[in-house]
Formats: structure tokens, C-alpha cells, sequence
């Protein structure tokens, strides 16, 4: 997401480089660059006209550290009205004592609130440990009641339906009372949609929100529709009063416009974004991590996170524990590389991390798809071979190989490739744990994905880079999210700064 605005973004700023001083000619030549990618990137015009005009005034005021390079200064202040525009912090839901707490999906047809509903309710379970109820009120759409029963059978949640009825406020009122007697804390409910907006869904939705007081409403919007999106949230707000925004496909948006408007344009922030059909794809809108990736700063501390939550620490663990015997095997690779799996594609992975850290190192999607096709080979491989040959490759000779080609549909050169990278990898597993490269965050979590990452990618650059990266303690790459560039250092500075003040 983002990828043709931060495209240009990266390229105007990296246009400062060299210069020796700041001057109105160098600012104005940028923040005409800077306007045009935030118009192109389907950002409202208003929208772009202050963003810019905030930059400027900025830029040629002296909110700036001398200490910083003069095109560090507009990529820091870049950076703070990015934060800005989509909102500043993240805007989580704020749940009270009462039972049930009510969340309103509301958006037009096709925009994604079933799925998105699913989506959420699983997220609230799992990282707020809320016990959701899912209630369809969509009494028009033919199995629309039944699409939501099979959203929250996919995600494990709960669902209330009452086939007696298809009177919207009968449906929600039975759905409040089943969940206070079943101790749900938490109702979500799918509200019918409409191909446009007209009167009788804004009816319909002020009694449904009259009759269920929620502490949320949100609007449902795809991405890709862009201002569109933006507009329609406006109607809804005026009407409705919404809360915040879920914007859905935001993985296929490459421009963003509607993520960067919609805040400034209705006051309410975007509070998900949908990133993919998978019903753990869902994010917390973070605006500050977001500008991070915009800039080319990563956003490590996502990366963090999905590691967290998907990643078996016990066995990371354990895999590295092979590895600083050297005992690591075939099989312990074939295990990482379903670790990694979990992560996502290789090209997201990749975004998350600030370049300066990927020593200039980028990836564009062809290629990320490209590696994830090849682990996907790598992995066919490996299953092809017996458990002896996984723990011992060694007794990997002529008709064995010939053997595993044939079963994995690949050649014996490209078993012979997996084999001799697989050793080099454990060769520089070994002078890494002989350097004490192993330690922090990189020890528990990383450390193990480390080994496979770069056996996967063979020798070169790319391979060491990341490998170094992931597996050379936690502390350099926990760092990584804030102190990805000076640039970041020095937000970080100016923080700490205020905090004394």
C-alpha cells in the first residue's frame, strides 16, 4: 500500500541530498513535487493544499535541529504532518463496563462489512481478549444472514440469529438480550448496505443506533475507490455519526488517497485496514508507522509484532538452540521456513524494514514474488526427501537426489543449489554464534527465522544483509522501527527533549 506515493515522496526528498543549505528555491521546488504525488495518490485537494502549506511554513520557519542535515530537516517535518494527516496516534476501540459494549458496521454494498466484521471480531478476541457476539440485521440481501453465520463459524465466534423474524430492530433487540444472559461483552452488528446512499438505510441505521446506543460506529469503505470513499464517509457522519473508519483492500491500494483525506476531511480517524482476504488480515491503523513506510523508515515495530503473535517461540527457541550446537538439520529448516510462512509475502516483509537498515537493498513485488515461489520450491524439496536424508543430508548421493528431483518436480542442479546453500548457512550460523551475534529479541524470536531466511535466498549480499539483520540480537533490530535512519534518531531526541521540559 502507498507504493506510488512513496515512490515520488522518497525521490523528491532524496533531491535535497547534497545540498549545503536549506533556501525558499530548494523548498519550493520540493513542496511542488510533493503536491503533485499527493494528487496523483487520489488525496483530496484541499487536503493536499494545507498539507503542504503546513511543510512550507515549517520548513522556512525554525522548527528544525541544526544538527540535522538540511533535507533531513523536510523529510523529519515530511514526516510529523504525515503522522499528522492520517491522524497522529492509533485509535483503538475503547470498551466500557457495560454489557453488552455495542459496535455498528455500517458502509454501502460490496464495500466489505461482513467480512470486515468477522475480521474485527477476531481481532478483539484475540488481542483484547473480548468475547464478541455477531448479529446480521441485512434482512434484504438474499443470505446475507447466512454469510455472516459462515464469516463467524471461519473465525470462531459466535453468532445470534433468529429465522422468526425480519424486522431489523426485533433482530438487534434479541441479540442485546441474548448476550447480557450469555455473558457476551461485546455485539457486533452487520447492517444492511445499499448500492448508493439513500434515505431509508439512513432511517433505518438512527433507529438501530437509537435503539442500541453503540460506543462505535464504523464505517466500511474499499480503499480503491479512493475520494469516493472519502465522500460517502462525509454522508454517513453527517447522518449517522460515525465514529471511525475501516478501510478494506488496502494491500491492492497503491495510492492511499483515501487513508490520507478521510481524517481531515470528516474528523474521525481510520481505525482498520483490511490487507488482505485471510480473516487475520486485518491491521490497527497506526498513522505515525504508516508515515514510517511512506518515507522509507520500515515499520519494525509491526514486524515485531506479527512475529509475536505468529511465530511458536518455543520452537524458535529450540531451532536455535540447534544451532549454536551446530546440529541444525534439513528438517529444522523445512520447520522455519513454515514459520516464515506465516509472516506473509516476501515484499511485505521487506516494506517493514527501514531501507537505510537493508544497506539500499529493495525489492519490488516481481521479485518478492519471485523469492516466495522459490520457498515454496525449497520447501517441495525438502518434503521429497525421507526423514534420514532431512536429519543427515550427507547421505544424499546420486540416486537419492535423482529421486527427490523427480518427487518435488524439480532438477537434481536445484537440489545439489538447496543443499550447498543449506551448508553455508550453517557455516555462517557458526561464525555468528562464534562472534556472540545471537542475543535479545534476535535469541528468543528472530534468531531462528535468521538461519532460514538466508539459507532460502542462497549466498550474496542479500542474503548476509538479512541474516545480519534478523539475527544479530535484538537490540539493533528492536531498534530498527524508530532509529531506522538519523532522521528517526532525532524524532526520538525531540521527545525526549519535550519529556525534560
Amino acid at each position: 500500500m502507498f507504493e506510488s506515493l512513496s515512490d515520488k515522496l522518497k525521490k523528491t526528498l532524496k533531491n535535497l541530498r547534497g545540498q549545503g543549505k536549506l533556501t525558499p528555491e530548494h523548498v519550493d521546488a520540493a513542496l511542488r513535487e510533493i503536491r503533485m504525488a499527493l494528487l496523483e495518490a487520489d488525496v483530496n485537494y484541499k487536503v493536499a493544499k494545507d498539507f503542504v502549506e503546513a511543510v512550507r511554513a515549517k520548513a522556512e520557519g525554525q522548527d528544525v535541529w541544526q544538527d540535522l542535515k538540511p533535507h533531513e530537516q523536510v523529510v523529519k517535518i515530511v514526516y510529523d504532518e504525515l503522522s499528522e494527516l492520517m491522524g497522529g496516534t492509533s485509535s483503538r476501540l475503547v470498551f466500557t463496563k457495560q454489557i453488552p459494549n455495542v459496535v455498528m458496521i455500517v458502509g454501502l454494498q460490496g464495500s466489505g462489512k461482513t467480512t470486515s466484521t468477522g475480521k474485527i471480531a477476531k481481532w478483539l478476541a484475540d488481542n483484547q481478549e473480548r468475547k464478541p457476539l455477531l448479529v446480521s440485521v441485512d434482512v434484504y440481501r438474499p443470505a446475507a444472514r447466512e454469510q455472516l453465520r459462515v464469516v463467524a463459524g471461519a473465525v470462531g465466534q459466535a453468532v445470534y440469529q433468529d429465522k422468526e423474524t425480519n424486522d431489523p430492530l426485533t433482530l438487534v433487540r434479541g441479540a442485546m438480550k441474548h448476550a447480557q444472559e450469555m455473558g457476551f461483552d461485546t455485539l457486533m452488528i452487520d447492517t444492511a448496505g445499499r448500492l448508493h446512499i439513500d434515505d431509508d438505510l439512513m432511517v433505518e441505521l438512527e433507529r438501530i443506533k437509537a435503539e442500541t446506543k453503540p460506543i462505535e460506529v464504523l464505517f466500511v469503505a474499499d480503499a480503491m475507490t479512493g475520494q469516493d470513499a472519502v465522500r460517502s464517509a462525509e454522508v454517513f457522519h453527517e447522518r449517522i455519526g460515525i465514529t471511525g473508519v475501516v478501510l478494506t483492500k488496502m494491500d491492492g491500494d497503491a495510492r492511499g488517497g483515501a487513508a490520507l483525506s478521510i481524517k481531515q476531511v470528516i474528523g474521525q480517524p481510520v481505525k482498520f485496514v483490511g490487507v488482505g482476504e485471510k480473516y487475520d488480515a486485518i491491521e490497527p491503523f497506526y498513522p505515525d508507522r504508516i508515515a514510517q513506510r511512506i518515507l522509507g523508515m520500515g515499520d519494525v515495530l509491526t514486524l515485531i509484532e506479527e512475529v509475536q503473535g505468529k511465530i511458536n517461540e518455543e520452537e524458535a527457541q529450540e531451532q536455535l538452540a540447534k544451532m549454536t550446537r551446530n546440529q541444525f538439520t534439513l528438517e529444522d529448516f523445512r520447520s522455519q521456513l513454515g514459520q516464515f510462512k506465516k509472516l506473509g509475502s516476501m515484499s511485505k516483509l521487506m516494506k517493514m524494514l527501514p531501507e537505510q537498515m537493508m544497506g539500499g537493498l529493495q525489492l519490488s513485488d516481481e521479485q518478492g514474488a519471485e523469492v516466495d515461489i522459490q520457498m515454496r520450491r525449497t520447501e517441495a524439496i525438502i518434503d521429497s526427501m525421507t526423514k534420514v536424508e532431512r536429519n543427515n543430508h550427507k547421505v544424499l548421493d546420486a540416486s537419492r537426489k535423482t529421486r527427490v528431483a523427480k518427487g518435488s518436480g524439480s532438477t537434481i542442479a536445484e537440489v545439489n543449489q538447496l543443499i550447498r546453500q543449506y551448508e553455508q548457512m550453517k557455516k555462517m550460523m557458526a561464525q555468528m554464534n562464534k562472534g556472540g551475534l545471537f542475543g535479545g529479541l534476535g535469541k528468543k524470536m528472530m534468531g531462528g527465522l535468521a538461519g532460514g531466511l538466508g539459507g532460502m535466498l542462497g549466498g550474496g549480499g542479500m542474503n548476509g544483509g538479512l541474516t545480519g539483520l534478523l539475527g544479530n540480537g535484538g537490540e539493533d533490530f528492536g531498534n530498527g522501527g524508530e532509529a531506522g535512519s538519523s532522521v528517526s534518531k532525532s524524532i526520538k531526541k525531540k521527545k525526549r527533549h519535550k519529556k525534560r521540559r
